[in-house]
């Protein structure tokens, strides 16, 4: 399991739908997972289903179908190495990958039907593509002074450099944050400001802001959070620092 410096990243990156094929072999040894040639991604899953098949080590060839197979997929079988013999398809399964917050692929699960497949991607992806980006989390992750700075920035205009907006929670003695041009990475702040995160993190310290609240706006903007409310009666957020008394 990766370990995830920033508590602040949740969920999968990049979600995408597979379609593998559940092999197996007469003489009862474990069945393998491959996927369809290229040539033959246009089969049904109701065509694959029962249909014999080359495997190798990349991927599995219906040897049974409609059509025959070309010279040049025979070739390329019999270039592969890992060539495993013959088996049949036993199932059609739509996996689910994604990425880790580090860029590892990770398997996220399956599904039987693509339909089902897209509806799982959608629910974790939600609308906009992304976990969350709205976040509430106790103000006893920043000290008093810090509450009062960040109060002062809501109360008066907060300096465009900063590249967030501090706001009042009508009614409440929560403060809010807008982040801007998010995530925060040297990518995108130099596609989108011309600036690197380095800078950023610059600006905010030149013009004394405190360092847990650099901080934590650090993590929350390297991980594309774009609403973050502070409040004394919300939760604690795992894995972030609470203030010193």
């Amino acid at each position: 399991m990766s370990q995830n410096p920033n508590p602040f990243l949740r969920g999968y990156w990049n979600l995408k739908i597979v379609r593998t094929l559940s092999i197996s072999y007469e003489d009862g040894s474990p069945h393998v997972w491959r996927n369809i040639h290229p040539s033959q991604q246009h089969l049904s899953d109701e065509e694959l289903i029962s249909s014999s098949c080359i495997v190798t080590s990349d991927f599995a060839v219906v040897t049974n179908g409609s059509e025959p197979i070309s010279a040049e997929v025979l070739a390329e079988c019999d270039a592969d190495e890992g060539v495993n013999g013959e088996g049949v398809i036993g199932a059609v399964v739509y996996a689910i990958h994604g990425e880790d917050f580090d860029g590892r692929l990770i398997h996220v699960g399956d599904s039987y039907s693509v339909e089902a497949a897209r509806e799982v991607v959608q629910r974790l992806s939600f609308e906009t593509g992304y976990y969350s980006r709205c976040w509430e989390i106790s103000s006893a992750h920043i000290s008093q002074e810090t509450g009062l700075y960040l109060a002062n920035l809501a109360d008066l205009a907060t300096p465009e450099a900063f590249l967030f907006i501090a706001f009042r929670v009508p009614y409440s003695p929560a403060i809010g944050v807008k982040l801007i041009s998010t995530p925060w990475t040297d990518k995108n702040l130099e596609y989108a400001e011309g600036i690197t995160a380095e800078q950023l993190r610059q600006e905010h310290r030149s013009k004394g802001m405190p360092d847990d609240l650099a901080n934590i706006l650090e993590l929350a903007g390297q991980a594309d959070v774009r609403i973050l409310i502070l409040d004394a009666d919300a939760p604690v957020l795992l894995g972030l620092p609470l203030a010193e008394p």
